[in-house]
């Protein structure tokens, strides 16, 4: 790796975590701890502020609310970026939100206060395209962000599917986007088990202080775990359709959103609904015949949308 790669990584792991162990953070790098030591030194002259402590458990910080470092954002570039990656984790941008949700960590994690505010006022005075699914707050977002990056608690009230508010104290693991929806996969210390939460049902998340270990998720991931709690809640109906059309172009029109089945020259999308939808939109959209084997229901609303799209009553 030469120097000038070497210290862009080194860059980025420092703004990922609040506080690097010197010994961990050469690990990383694969480097000596004197060559560590010259790189902060470089990062330094650039502008960057990083703090240092020694000793046996000694490390660096790169210390948040400082002024932007040169060479990379001038502040009205850093608030229009800011702004837009609040825009594009909000779900605005399909596809875009976990990278958005990361970069605006980042961004928000060296902004001193001024332009913090500069960014809350343009963002509370414009208003934004409507979108499908439930209105996610960005705070929200990137504070339960910071709690998973950091391994730190956050503590937050929360709303159930037919439930009063209660107040929750979680170990956060992962945010997981899954179609205009994030969860938020951690360890309730209230219920004492792994919880996934609808973040649009979350109200005044706040970050502790009290730092945890991560504990092993009793999942391969936390999409996995959060598609499994996603199964275990009861749908009005269960569909399913076979697709005249390789997997690769069902799956793009599908995404996480239904599990695919290749038999033969054919793949069979099956999924759990309350309506239809994402169904009927995921039909309009592949371009190859299909069957809808189940239920019947889906049957009569695919032929008076075809009816309604033909210019008919």
């Amino acid at each position: 790796m030469t120097t000038s790669a070497r210290m862009l990584r080194l860059l980025s792991l420092l703004q990922t975590h609040r506080y690097w162990p010197g010994g961990a953070l050469a690990d990383r790098l694969e480097v000596s701890a004197r060559t560590l030591r010259r790189d902060i030194d470089r990062l330094r002259e650039l502008g960057y502020p990083v703090d240092a402590s020694r000793g046996v458990a000694g490390g660096y910080q790169l210390q948040s609310g400082a002024t932007m470092p040169p060479l990379l954002l001038e502040d009205e570039e850093a608030v229009a970026i800011a702004v837009g990656l609040r825009t594009s984790a909000a779900g605005a941008v399909e596809g875009m939100e976990e990278t958005a949700l990361a970069a605006l960590t980042k961004v928000i994690s060296l902004m001193p206060p001024r332009l913090r505010r500069r960014m809350d006022a343009l963002q509370s005075h414009t208003i934004p395209a409507p979108s499908y699914g439930p209105t996610v707050d960005a705070g929200a977002l990137t504070t339960i962000a910071q709690g998973c990056r950091d391994d730190e608690t956050v503590r937050f009230g929360y709303i159930a599917r037919g439930a009063e508010e209660t107040r929750r104290h979680v170990e956060p693991h992962r945010l997981v986007s899954v179609g205009r929806r994030w969860y938020l996969v951690g360890y309730d210390r209230t219920r004492n088990d792994w919880r996934s939460f609808r973040v649009d049902r979350i109200s005044g998340p706040e970050l502790t202080g009290s730092r945890f270990r991560q504990r092993q998720l009793p999942a391969e991931d936390a999409l996995a775990f959060v598609q499994a709690g996603m199964k275990s809640i009861p749908r009005k109906h269960d569909v399913r359709v076979r697709f005249r059309a390789s997997l690769e172009t069902v799956d793009r029109a599908v995404g996480r959103w239904a599990e695919l089945t290749e038999e033969g020259d054919e793949v069979v999308m099956a999924m759990q609904v309350d309506d239809f939808f994402w169904p009927l939109a995921i039909l309009a959209t592949i371009p190859a015949g299909f069957t809808v084997e189940e239920p019947p229901e889906l049957v009569e609303a695919v032929a008076r949308t075809a009816t309604r799209m033909a210019g008919g009553a």
